[in-house]
């Protein structure tokens, strides 16, 4: 009998999901094991596998279509094999809801059977190799066990990636075109939480430059005998803020129904903005970790949200999360809080600018720093205090690695 592929559960709060991309059309053999379908729950995407090899019998969900939790999206089966509403698979007897996620919802790590050499793609290169007509299957890889990452198509692409990313409105035969794209998904979620941040908390935002040039030459010291990965500023600056929420604990917390908790254990959210929204890795205890332990688990869990493989417990859970715009050239900006926390420290470009150092005028790095908090948890002042705080430490970058 055929095998219902459903709607898997992706995470504990997950109540639908939307069907990014269907990697087989209905009639076509699959091998079990095989991706046939790319989903998006609310903060990430995810390859699903089929069950079981057979024929894609019926597709019952379309791209875009948005899908309650344990609803069945296709059917697989013998070929000309009748698909019923009530249809389960002999050799694997599926009896509730849950136990059907479990079904549907396999891993990448499983090998697939008799495949021919399928090239594995992360969601996020292959729907931007859709979007620029390439074939993947045409690429080799760089990322973990040769899969094609983001980074990978970007490179063919660079002469093209900014016309095709533009979305514009066009005069044709003397009317206005307009492209309109339905809210679904990661993009849905992340619409319906930054309202419900701004309308259910006081938020106030207060800016800070960092004089951060002793850090640059103390950063380029340590990178030239570095045989590892190098430091990046980044990591300076998420020392800076752990140290600093040691020293102010009422900015480690959050506002949850007119109760703010107070956290011992700093768990650092880091923005990463991808092509369908912004996800938010959280590094886990980060007030144990040095300074080198505090950079590696920052690039990977970055690798890991561009290449799709995060999972949703690794986005829950943070008490202070940091966010960046420097590299898109902004410098202050008003960054939102990302509810329940009470603080999201904002980084912009650094800029070199011309400083009195005593009585003489100097060329200086600065590093725009603006720091949005809940005011009905934190007052103005102690705000400002963690947030000299951190220009502190960022202005002597010394004391941060002496721990």
């Amino acid at each position: 009998m055929a095998v219902e592929i459903i709607m898997p559960k992706l995470g504990m709060g997950m109540k639908e999901g939307t069907v990014v991309e269907w990697l087989k059309k209905k009639g076509d053999k699959v091998e079990k094991g095989e991706s046939i379908v790319v989903i998006s729950s609310d903060k990430i995407e995810k390859d699903i596998e089929a069950p079981d090899s057979g024929v894609l019998l019926e597709v019952a969900a379309e791209e875009d279509d948005t899908i309650a939790v344990g609803e069945a999206i296709a059917y697989i089966g013998e070929s000309g094999e009748q698909v019923g509403s009530a249809a389960i698979s002999e050799k694997q007897p599926i009896t509730t809801v849950k136990e059907a996620a479990v079904a549907a919802e396999t891993t990448t790590e499983r090998p697939p059977i008799n495949m021919q050499l399928k090239v594995r793609v992360s969601p996020a290169a292959r729907k931007l190799a859709k979007a620029a007509g390439i074939d993947v299957n045409t690429i080799k890889g760089t990322g973990p066990q040769g899969r094609v990452t983001k980074e990978d198509i970007e490179k063919i692409t660079q002469k093209q990636e900014q016309v095709a990313a533009e979305l514009k409105s066009a005069e044709v035969n003397g009317s206005e075109a307009v492209t309109t794209k339905q809210v679904t998904g990661m993009r849905k979620v992340i619409a319906e939480r930054m309202i419900s941040s701004i309308q259910q908390s006081a938020q106030l935002t207060i800016h800070m430059r960092a004089d951060v040039t002793e850090m640059l030459a103390l950063r380029k010291k340590i990178n030239n005998g570095r045989e590892s990965t190098p430091l990046t500023v980044t990591d300076f600056i998420a020392g800076a803020v752990v140290q600093a929420l040691q020293k102010h604990k009422n900015m480690n917390s959050t506002f949850e129904d007119n109760i703010i908790h107070i956290y011992d254990s700093i768990h650092l959210g880091m923005a990463v903005a991808l092509d369908t929204g912004l996800v938010v890795p959280v590094i886990r205890q980060a007030e144990q970790c040095s300074m080198e332990e505090i950079s590696n688990q920052i690039k990977e869990v970055s690798r890991k949200a561009r290449e799709g493989l995060l999972e949703s417990d690794e986005m829950k859970g943070s008490t202070f999360t940091i966010t960046s715009l420097g590299a898109s050239g902004v410098e202050f900006f008003t960054p939102i809080l990302n509810p329940p926390e009470v603080g999201i420290l904002g980084v912009g470009l650094i800029v070199d600018t011309p400083v009195f150092v005593g009585e003489e005028l100097k060329r200086q790095s600065m590093l725009p720093l603006s720091l949005t908090f809940d005011h009905r948890a934190i007052d103005g002042v102690p705000a400002g205090e963690f947030l000299m705080t951190i220009k502190g430490l960022l202005e002597n970058p010394y004391e941060m690695l002496i721990k």
